[in-house]
């Protein structure tokens, strides 16, 4: 019997090159300013917002023929080729032990970056998943950028210590390396928004509150202007690579909106989506 993979390979509704029209979960541009109160590690509790969402109807197109004309500085985003030793994704040693290599030698590759500092990543698995030594995340089916004027240069200095202020004083950069860890994806895959095709003053500051902290990050106001790309059927060996932040202000791209969507032709018993994103800021000569 085909999997559901196979079958959205070949279903006569799913076409390679073309746009799906699908929902994307914006925030409204209301003048107040947002908040998401994080529920604790290990609770039943919810994330509460203090807003509503804002969801809209948008055209998504297949990136996968045009993926050479992506590139970091003016789409915000690279589609890359790129496979990895790590035999389980879900080791955290493993991961920090392996990958992060492997992703530090790509990002000096692609950047020119003269230093690169991975810090933290994230396995997401819809569904959730029953590894208590590994816990995973939902995919966030939410227009986001990670970072803003404010939190990148502030999670800089919580990580660089003495070195911060001088590292700050040229170009810093933050990039998150996206990966599926299995398969192709057929359901909630990512969506990526060209970065030249919104203005910054669409990008609305929000507040994440934690218990012992709170952070930055932008969501953003709809606009049919917004170009949406996604690349279908991703696979272990591909990657993404998306720029959350920028300090250049010399007209590159600084922010790239992403999120999760539901495809509109997956199938009912699609295989979880399961995939790592790695975060690393680049520091620049």
């Amino acid at each position: 019997m085909a999997t559901a993979a196979q079958r959205i390979r070949t279903d006569e509704t799913f076409q390679a090159g073309q746009a799906v029209q699908a929902e994307i979960i914006y925030t409204p541009d209301d003048g107040r300013r947002h908040q998401v109160f994080i529920a604790p590690e290990g609770t039943a509790a919810e994330t509460r917002r203090s807003h509503p969402d804002q969801p809209v109807t948008v055209s998504i197109r297949d990136g996968r023929a045009e993926a050479d004309n992506f590139n970091l500085d003016r789409s915000g985003f690279a589609f890359r080729t790129v496979a990895t030793h790590v035999q389980d994704f879900h080791d955290r040693a493993e991961v920090e032990q392996t990958y992060y290599p492997e992703l530090e030698a790509l990002l000096k590759a692609e950047t020119g970056a003269s230093r690169v500092r991975i810090f933290d990543h994230t396995v997401r698995v819809t569904g959730g998943g029953d590894r208590a030594e590994a816990p995973t995340r939902l995919p966030v089916h939410r227009a986001h950028v990670d970072y803003t004027v404010k939190s990148g240069p502030e999670r800089v200095r919580d990580l660089m210590d003495d070195e911060a202020e001088s590292l700050l004083a040229k170009r810093v950069a933050e990039i998150n390396v996206w990966r599926p860890i299995v398969g192709p994806v057929v359901g909630s895959p990512l969506a990526v928004a060209e970065a030249d095709s919104l203005r910054h003053e669409e990008l609305i500051p929000t507040d994440l509150v934690y218990e012992d902290r709170v952070g930055e990050i932008y969501e953003f106001a709809p606009n049919p202007a917004h170009r949406w790309v996604y690349f279908p059927q991703m696979t272990r060996d591909e990657v993404l690579l998306l720029k959350s932040y920028d300090s250049a202000t010399d007209g590159r791209a600084r922010f790239t909106p992403h999120t999760a969507f539901t495809h509109p032709d997956t199938p009912a018993d699609a295989p979880a989506r399961q995939s790592i994103e790695v975060r690393a800021f680049l520091f620049f000569d």
